[in-house]
């Protein structure tokens, strides 16, 4: 006699299949986001994935704007406590890069690769607009638009390949290795760059 499998509704089942292929990324990269490994984690059969998103490449399309829907969330968090509790400008900074460490940035990377393109969702207009808020009256709000994305692209490559780039650069030792210093040192440019206090 074998075991039944639970019934899910579709948006359960489509929930957990993406939380599983983001356990995956963020423990051992994008070659780990396999259908039969997140089938594996869900409990459920390769063909029960394939059901919910046709292929691997959909899936991390999928994972993708998934992992954009917890960015923005998170960013919303993040900003809510700064405008409301004068949060420092490196929270922010330190908040992206986290988020990018949990595997995005490598995904993103991995996607953009593959030949696959976002077609851009203004994902980080409320970072703009807090920012620019911020700055001398006057300010040029592309320049706000650079600077994000600046930090953006920065916060990308800081979790795929700080550590080699900081030994690139001759830094050796502890100042290599973690990223701290270096998303401070991101904070401080922003801040610099902006204008701001």
């Amino acid at each position: 006699m074998t075991a039944s499998r639970a019934r899910r509704s579709p948006e359960e089942a489509r929930r957990l299949i993406l939380d599983a292929a983001a356990a995956l990324l963020a423990e051992s990269g994008v070659a780990a986001v396999q259908v039969r490994a997140v089938a594996a984690r869900v409990g459920m059969t390769d063909a029960g994935v394939t059901h919910h998103f046709g292929n691997r490449d959909k899936l991390l399309g999928e994972l993708l704007r998934h992992g954009g829907r917890g960015l923005r969330d998170a960013l919303k968090d993040v900003l809510a406590a700064w405008l409301d509790h004068g949060a420092d400008l490196f929270e922010l900074v330190e908040s992206l890069h986290a988020l990018y460490e949990r595997g995005y940035g490598e995904l993103a990377v991995a996607l953009h690769a593959a030949g696959w393109r976002d077609p851009g969702s203004g994902m980080l207009d409320p970072v703009v607009d807090a920012l620019h808020r911020l700055r001398p009256p006057g300010s040029d709000l592309d320049d706000t638009r650079h600077a994000v994305a600046a930090l953006h692209q920065a916060m990308v490559m800081e979790a795929l390949y700080g550590n080699a780039f900081r030994r690139s650069a001759g830094l050796t030792g502890a100042a290599s290795k973690g990223s701290a210093a270096h998303v401070r040192w991101w904070a401080h440019q922003l801040r610099l760059g902006l204008g701001i206090g």
